[in-house]
């Protein structure tokens, strides 16, 4: 399986602008900026997009371990902090609830921490990754 997304700049740094299409279309000419990424401006950003791919992959991965047991999925939400310092990428931080019926606290945490070392996005990345989870 292979997926893409284009991104076209035109400018400079701080004065241009680019756009973001994926293969999907979800985002079809999406705009990003210098201002959109380091400051308060309108459109997305690249930390931004990680930390959603972040976040969706490992939710996913989550769900794939709990199905392997009898428990029942109500619902599992997870945000994702991806933290840029020194123009580079330090940090994932992801804080996940989740409402499950028929599993302990600790089979829960272990597949969080099973999830978190192995969903593609988590092997990816080449810093650290911590993660808080609350069974609710």
């Amino acid at each position: 399986m292979k997926r893409n997304a284009t991104a076209v700049w035109k400018g400079s740094l701080k004065e241009g602008a680019g756009v973001l299409t994926t293969q999907s279309k979800i985002l079809d000419n999406t705009q990003y900026s210098f201002k959109s990424r380091f400051e308060e401006g309108i459109g997305t950003n690249p930390e931004e997009l990680v930390a959603a791919a972040h976040a969706g992959c490992f939710t996913m991965q989550l769900t794939a371990f709990i199905g392997e047991t009898s428990a029942v999925i109500e619902s599992i939400e997870t945000k994702c902090d991806i933290s840029l310092l020194e123009g580079t990428i330090n940090s994932s931080q992801l804080t996940v609830t989740a409402k499950i019926q028929g599993i302990s606290n600790e089979t829960f945490q272990e597949l969080v921490t099973k999830a978190e070392k192995n969903c593609p996005i988590s092997k990816l990345f080449n810093t650290e990754i911590s993660t808080t989870a609350t069974l609710v």
